[in-house]
């Protein structure tokens, strides 16, 4: 099986292969949110629309790529979120999902640095670009509902089609968010050590993270009820009768059996 999914790994890699997958996959993700905000921002000449537009699409076109190549390694998680949503449901364990946050925070790290280094930025910045307000916050509370709504769905009915749901979902909610889809609490972190286009003040952080995390825990609640049905009295009955029918019938072949024999 060579499907990618946000899924634990398809094969069985070891962990430090998956923390491994989990960190670099983590890193080139904010190489390129990072890289392609400053590329879009001095190419630009300051039309915010037009710098906004090319960070949108090589992160969404970036994430299709990621998770495509890590998926089968590692679920190309890349986002707490994510990984804590897994670890409730009860698909990777509470040890392993800590160590996936702690791969994908230095990865994060590390992809800024490198942004830097590549576009000859100072590589150790803070942000001083602020994004408060109640707007913001509700719009990281959407944009992480929305991204676990579609890696559930996708998993769970099409899960050959998930990288790029989920790529084109982050495309989308970048323009539908007030706050741009950041949708990840390492991302948030990372983004804070950034002084440019993507960046985010350390004030403003705080209050995205924890929207980010109820969004993903409510989504998760939701679609455990929505993808999860119970039996209606009706298909109960269909099934009890089903097994009476089957039952005779064995009764009936063994009988027959019987008289065979005799």
């Amino acid at each position: 099986m060579t499907d990618a999914s946000l899924e634990p790994p398809l094969h069985p890699f070891d962990l430090g292969r998956r923390l491994a997958a989990e960190a670099l996959g983590t890193a080139m993700l904010l190489a390129i949110v990072i890289g392609s905000g400053i590329m879009g921002d001095r190419l630009a000449s300051g039309n915010v629309a037009i710098a906004l537009l090319g960070n949108t699409l090589s992160t969404g076109a970036g994430l299709v790529v990621l998770i495509t190549i890590f998926g089968p390694v590692s679920g190309a998680h890349f986002n707490p979120a994510v990984t804590v949503v897994f670890a409730l449901r009860r698909e990777i364990d509470w040890r392993t999902a800590t160590l996936y946050v702690l791969a994908q925070t230095v990865g994060a790290v590390l992809g800024v640095w490198l942004a830097h280094a590549m576009f000859a930025e100072p590589i150790f910045q803070i942000s001083l670009k602020h994004r408060d307000g109640g707007a913001q916050v509700l719009s990281e509370f959407v944009a992480t509902f929305g991204l676990i709504a579609t890696i559930l769905g996708s998993v769970k009915f099409r899960p050959q089609v998930t990288p790029l749901a989920v790529g084109l979902y982050i495309t989308s909610a970048y323009w539908f968010t007030a706050s741009t889809s950041f949708a990840n609490p390492t991302v948030t972190v990372a983004r804070m050590l950034s002084n440019t286009f993507a960046g985010i003040a350390p004030l403003s952080a705080p209050g995205f993270i924890l929207a980010q995390m109820l969004g993903a825990i409510a989504a998760n609640s939701a679609f455990m009820w929505l993808l999860h049905p119970k039996a209606s009295p009706l298909q109960t009955h269909n099934a009890d009768h089903a097994s009476t029918v089957d039952d005779s019938s064995l009764a009936v072949t063994f009988a027959a059996r019987d008289r065979t024999h005799s």
